[in-house]
């Protein structure tokens, strides 16, 4: 019987770490860590195996496609395929960050859309039938928060492409650099690049749903982490229940939807989930 293995990008910290460890604890299969930095990541897979749990390492920079390539030839000579992706590589400045506008602008989309295009152009491929993608996005990925019903109106078209959502993503990061974003994008990167992800999700579900793959989008909450400075009230592995709702146990109808860390499946591009109550 072929192994069944399972991916957890960017994750020897953070709700990455915490995914990878429920896996380990629950997944019938290989579990790979993957870090951009090696020494990080070996003390990671260190911590869990002092947890009983063993997890492989792989070093993976979701932004270098030979570094994409490499695993991804890895995973080819060892096993069949993926049967479980978890897309959680991100950045995130600080409010207090100083680089200029136009630089948070491209490193964010890079890093956070960009690169999780890349990401998966290389890795689908070794999808088997039936394995699960589960896209780390947040609150801050509802379609709501862009201010152009124009935009809106393009993100959500059941037609879009992937090479015309990038062409929009771009358009941003120009806009920042000319100063002409603010009225039609708002003034965060991150919420732009989230939205992209919440969109690229839709868009995958599509392409990939004859396979009967299925690929959601979450938003994990708000979580205890490097990233909101440690301010949010929700522990790592609070914040990995979601991800691992949508690896493991959401029923198989559950596909190219935005979920939150309530599991409530909310519409990326209708009502705002506070505005419900």
């Amino acid at each position: 019987m072929a192994t069944k293995v399972a991916v957890v990008t960017g994750s020897n910290k953070g709700i990455g770490y915490a995914i990878v460890r429920g896996l380990c604890k629950r997944f019938d299969g290989v579990v790979y860590l993957t870090a951009r930095d090696v020494e990080r990541g070996k003390k990671a897979v260190e911590e869990l195996n002092k947890e009983g749990l063993k997890p492989e390492f792989y070093q993976l920079d979701v932004t270098d496609k030979k570094s994409l390539e490499s695993f991804r030839d890895h995973i080819k000579s060892k096993y069949e395929g993926i049967d479980i992706l978890v897309n959680n590589a991100a950045i995130a400045f600080k409010q207090s960050a100083t680089e200029p506008a136009s630089v948070q602008a491209e490193q964010t989309l890079f890093v956070n859309y960009f690169s999780l295009v890349s990401t998966c152009d290389v890795l689908f491929p070794l999808l088997k039938n039936g394995a699960r993608v589960v896209n780390i996005s947040s609150s801050m990925g509802h379609l709501s928060l862009i201010p152009s019903r124009d935009l809106r109106d393009k993100l959500k078209d059941e037609k879009l492409t992937i090479p015309e959502l990038s062409k929009l993503m771009q358009q941003y990061v120009d806009a920042v650099k000319e100063g002409t974003h603010a009225a039609e994008w708002g003034n965060s990167s991150y919420v732009v690049s989230k939205v992209g992800v919440s969109a690229l999700s839709n868009i995958q579900q599509r392409i990939l749903n004859s396979r009967e793959i299925k690929v959601n989008s979450v938003h994990p909450g708000y979580v205890d982490t490097d990233m909101t400075s440690h301010t949010g009230p929700l522990t790592v592995d609070q914040g990995a229940a979601a991800p691992l709702f949508l690896a493991l146990d959401a029923d198989d109808t559950v596909r190219g939807k935005y979920v939150w860390y309530t599991k409530e499946i909310v519409d990326w591009d209708g009502v705002k989930p506070e505005e419900k109550y």
